[in-house]
């Protein structure tokens, strides 16, 4: 077994094909040179130096699991079964792909990312995915530099909030008309728009980059005249795509958005090969379309379903471990704790839960009557409740959820 990518989810592959009985060879693959570690704590403890150790509490040896570090899949050869890497071919009997997603870019700004200001006369443009990401911004909150935030979705409210707690003066760029566009819809999302403010963050919203030079970014509002924000550090946090440039030519089927095209099953499209975490989708039944999840529940839950079908394929009564969870996530921003568990469309209906205003509230979506997806602001229990109506496609009496003082299980008709 070969496991290309050394984040949670490779690596939870590797811990749950030794939980399922494989017994044969493991080797994992990672392209940094750190040992293996959680992503979330870059954008929390480690930029704020509350830990300089993310690394994941896991026993590879006696887990019989060879971890090969700072080795970058670059190709693959399906047909003789061949994992192309910077370091030479690794052959294969079996093949996981879980080379994650690398963050986006500003157009034609990749080369300065992560390069520091001294040598430009200019802010340094960062982005926030590796650990030595999180590394070069530390010091820069440490000495409550002024910095800029390109994007208000997921991690860049992470990081402002990262960023104001330190004491910097932190100004947020958002395309659209509100923060996590094409997440929430603007009836909720307009609501998180009052944290940055209470934050002391300066939140623009509809502002477009339009430049980078030594001075500092351009920018512009409603097609006007650009101006000029300087700082001492700008992060971008625009989203993420698949890291899975790597596969062309290999013949392995990839989704318009750049994923690998799992199956059910989250096999990939040649013999042998599984794909798993940010850099595959799947579809699901549940929603009835196919999926691309980039967060860590998903690639948590993934390697089970791949470890169980992989060991399982073996015995002549295994019919397979079909995939189709319910998306989960979770978020720290500006001393609120959001989750939101689910997937819903522009056509569902949405339920108030609570005043938003105040600083506990939550967001119910039905379909057809049925919960399909809640997102809850201080509210854990109405979250761990409404993921198991999720599970279990519960019909919801509208007026019970929409009353706060219900407990939301209570609303299951």
């Amino acid at each position: 077994m070969v496991i290309a990518g050394a984040g949670m989810a490779g690596v939870q592959t590797a811990v749950a094909l030794r939980e399922e009985g494989w017994a044969g060879r493991i080797v994992l693959l990672g392209a940094e040179p750190h040992r293996p570690y959680d992503r979330p704590p870059l954008s929390k403890a480690v930029l704020l130096g509350k830990t300089d150790d993310p690394s994941f509490d896991v026993d590879f040896a006696a887990l019989g699991v060879e971890l090969h570090l700072g080795r970058r899949a670059t190709g693959l050869r399906t047909g003789e079964r061949l994992l192309l890497t910077d370091a030479g071919p690794v052959p294969y009997d079996h093949l996981v792909i879980a080379t994650g997603a690398e963050p986006r870019t500003l157009p034609g700004t990749e080369h300065l990312a992560a390069e520091p200001a001294a040598g430009r006369g200019g802010p340094g443009l960062h982005l926030l995915r590796t650990l030595d990401d999180a590394e070069r911004l530390r010091p820069l909150l440490a000495e409550r530099r002024d910095v800029v935030v390109v994007g208000a979705g997921w991690i860049g409210a992470e990081f402002a909030t990262a960023a104001r707690e330190a004491g910097c003066a932190v100004t947020v760029v958002e395309a659209a008309g509100h923060p996590l566009a094409g997440v929430l819809p603007p009836e909720v999302a307009t609501r998180l728009a009052g944290w940055y403010r209470d934050s002391g963050a300066e939140l623009l919203t509809g502002t477009t980059v339009v430049g980078v030079d030594g001075a500092g970014l351009l920018v512009s509002s409603g097609g006007g005249r650009p101006t000029r924000l300087t700082a001492d550090a700008v992060l971008v946090g625009i989203g993420a795509r698949p890291a899975t440039d790597w596969l062309a030519g290999s013949g392995i089927e990839l989704a318009e958005d750049g994923s690998v095209r799992a199956d059910r099953w989250l096999r990939a499209s040649a013999e042998e090969v599984y794909a798993v975490g940010d850099c595959a989708s799947f579809p699901s039944a549940r929603y009835g379309e196919r999926l691309l999840v980039h967060h860590w529940d998903n690639a948590l839950q993934g390697p089970r379903t791949v470890a169980a079908n992989v060991v399982g394929s073996g015995r002549p009564d295994f019919t397979g471990a079909v995939y189709d969870p319910v998306p989960y996530f979770w978020s720290e921003q500006f001393g609120r704790f959001v989750q939101y568990a689910g997937h819903h469309t522009a056509g569902d209906r949405l339920l108030w839960r609570g005043d938003p205003a105040g600083a506990a509230w939550s967001v119910c979506w039905l379909r057809d009557g049925v919960l399909v997806a809640l997102l809850a602001v201080g509210r854990p229990r109405d979250l761990a409740q409404g993921r198991k109506l999720i599970e279990r496609a519960a019909e919801i009496d509208p007026e019970r959820a929409a009353d706060a003082s219900v407990p939301l299980k209570s609303a299951a008709r």
